[in-house]
């Protein structure tokens, strides 16, 4: 079963699925938290996830949410990036397929960039004795604005030379 990841129905029968098959309990926390998660288009972290759930008057601990995240990445519904040493961020599995991420190393700011060009090179892909499941591409550069605003500073302190 491939379900629609933003689809919360069929994300929660698979995770249902996966808790069963694995002998795990399905609580409350668990379903609570992954129907925020499909709610979300792209990236999110603990505290975001946690700022969601407790605004929804729904109060679980961040204990609570990385265990829950910690079993969703087991189940191979949620995806982890850690794109600076910064935050950790997390992102539906089927969201963080095909896609580049381009992540300027100044302000830590992420863009994605879809591709069909890199969504055919993953599929085509094949490596020997290894059956790839997903894949991620980071690229470290720098921002527009942030190259703006270092070649502002250079420019700024030159003229004070």
């Amino acid at each position: 079963m491939n379900p629609d990841l933003h689809d919360a129905d069929s994300t929660g029968k698979f995770f249902d699925e996966y808790l069963t098959e694995h002998g795990l309990r399905k609580s409350t926390v668990r379903k609570v938290i992954l129907e925020h998660i499909c709610r979300i288009r792209g990236y999110f972290d603990v505290d975001m996830l946690h700022g969601m759930l407790e605004a929804d008057n729904f109060h679980v601990s961040k204990a609570s949410i990385y265990n829950a995240i910690e079993l969703l990445m087991n189940a191979c519904l949620v995806v982890r990036h850690q794109f600076t040493t910064q935050v950790v961020y997390y992102e539906l599995k089927s969201a963080a397929a095909g896609h580049l991420h381009a992540v300027c190393r100044c302000c830590g700011s992420v863009k994605e960039i879809r591709s069909d060009r890199v969504a055919r090179l993953m599929t085509d892909l094949k490596i020997a004795k290894f059956s790839p499941e997903y894949g991620s591409m980071y690229i470290y550069g720098i921002c527009s604005k942030c190259k703006y605003r270092l070649a502002h500073a250079k420019r700024q302190k030159n003229k004070q030379i």
